[in-house]
């Protein structure tokens, strides 16, 4: 059923419940599991448009009542800036301590109408591309270094961990990629191969509240991180390692922060660790688990085809190339499809600028000033009034020119995949630089050199993924 700006305005339906009581009964079925919190409601109010209490909320923590968008169509509303703000609603009413950021607003905090946002996003646009013509070859050495330690250690267990080993990848690629500093080097305030344990610790601490802990009994992480602020002194040790390798080699990098953009060096020093470890490594490390997760389930006729396709691509272009990459039509499908089923990041939150109207399939509903507007991405993404088979893993979804179309429908960067990102939005600066590229180069690359695998993921945790089976190609 298609809606119009004649439709009648429907009431939003959903509660909050009693103060307090229904913020906290939300949150106890929500983290019994996201998806059929969501379902459960579609269902009772027959609409993907509501109001919910999302956590973390009360008792200490400020209510994070909502108007929660479940559809294809409604969620994008939460692009359009002439309607939401972007202040400080990342994770809705949540809003961590500026101790985990060096006492600055990190730029995911800020609405594009803030002056200092266009300078902190145009800097990251900036550093992004004075490497742009090493990502090649800087990928290249940082998979070799994976290959090897899988390779290492399959040869001694019989399988391998490819999350840690993956970790170490995607933090040495993306200090040296977007900071110009090798964290294992070594030399003043190195990391060693400590940087992605200090990173996942002050990830952990940022978000402890919105998430399960993964390794807590469910009723102790309602006792404890859902319940107060994890302080800041758990993990200042780890922030501080992070922040003095930064403020030691990303010299040029600051250079360019203080005299092109006029950015204090502290502030910027501070920023830059933000961009490396929340939107770079720790959406990279989610897409990237989630890649080889689903690829392993498609089974061997996939990866065979990305073989073929890749291989076939490196031979016409005389190597793994721009040209070779830009060729590799099921390698950038997949990539996509991937995004489009698990996206890295599942929530979008904005609050209303001014009263307007939001249209789902099959309603259209007044959003009133200062109310707060939550998607959840995976339910857009999936929207079977947009996608066939919408719940199916498809690799090809991508191709060709009817493939080509879905591309708007794809909304993973906090835009569509056809918008282009830019200081005046809020859109993933790195969505083709870095999430996109990085995972065509892996594809790439594992299957240059791999002809099929399979894993094994870890019952208590979705993040951490064994290869048990590894099969090397003669290519």
């Amino acid at each position: 059923m298609s809606t119009s700006a004649t439709s009648p305005v429907k009431e939003i339906p959903g509660t909050y419940g009693l103060p307090l009581v229904g913020a906290i009964v939300d949150r106890l079925e929500y983290f019994r599991g996201v998806d059929n919190f969501f379902k459960h409601r579609v269902e009772k109010y027959q609409s993907t448009v509501f109001r919910v209490n999302m956590p973390p909320g009360p008792p200490f923590f400020p209510y994070n009542r909502v108007i929660i968008l479940l559809d294809g169509k409604s969620f994008p509303v939460l692009y359009d800036l002439s309607k939401v703000d972007k202040k400080n609603s990342l994770a809705g009413t949540y809003i961590p301590s500026l101790k985990f950021t060096g006492g600055y607003r990190a730029t995911i905090f800020m609405d594009p109408s803030e002056e200092k946002h266009h300078r902190l996003k145009n800097w990251c646009f900036e550093l992004l591309g004075n490497n742009r013509e090493k990502q090649f070859s800087l990928f290249a050495e940082e998979f070799d270094k994976f290959r090897v330690a899988m390779e290492n250690e399959f040869v001694n267990n019989g399988k391998a961990d490819f999350t840690d080993t993956m970790d170490q990848l995607l933090c040495n690629f993306i200090c040296r990629y977007i900071a110009g500093a090798d964290p294992v080097a070594p030399g003043p305030a190195s990391l060693g191969t400590d940087g992605p344990s200090y990173m996942k610790n002050w990830l952990a601490a940022v978000v402890a509240p919105t998430v399960s802990s993964g390794v807590l009994p469910k009723f102790l992480d309602e006792l404890t991180i859902h319940l107060f602020r994890v302080p800041f002194c758990l993990v200042s040790e780890y922030y501080h390692k992070l922040y003095n390798f930064l403020w030691t080699n990303a010299i040029f990098a600051l250079d360019v922060a203080e005299n092109q953009f006029g950015l204090n060096r502290e502030e910027a020093c501070n920023n830059l660790l933000f961009y490396i470890t929340f939107n770079a490594f720790g959406g990279l490390r989610v897409f990237f688990t989630n890649m080889v997760k689903y690829i392993a389930r498609a089974g061997g006729e996939l990866h065979r085809d990305l073989a073929e396709e890749i291989r076939a691509a490196v031979e016409a272009h005389g190597g793994l190339n721009g040209r070779a990459l830009e060729s590799m039509a099921l390698v950038r499908s997949t990539a996509y499809e991937v995004l489009r089923i698990e996206p890295p990041v599942p929530l979008q939150y904005g609050r209303a600028k001014k009263d307007f109207f939001v249209e789902s399939h099959d309603g259209r509903y007044a959003v009133k000033k200062g109310e707060m507007v939550c998607g959840y991405q995976p339910f857009a993404t999936r929207d079977p009034q947009v996608f066939a088979r919408a719940e199916e893993f498809v690799p090809r979804r991508f191709m060709g020119e009817d493939g080509k179309k879905m591309l708007k429908h794809l909304l993973w960067s906090n835009g569509r995949e056809t918008d282009e990102t830019s200081a005046d939005n809020k859109q993933c600066a790195g969505k083709r630089d870095i999430v996109v590229k990085l995972a065509h180069l892996f594809l790439a690359h594992f299957f240059m050199r791999y002809d099929t695998f399979a894993v094994a993921q870890n019952s208590s945790s979705s993040s951490s993924v064994t290869f048990t089976m590894l099969t090397k190609s003669d290519f």
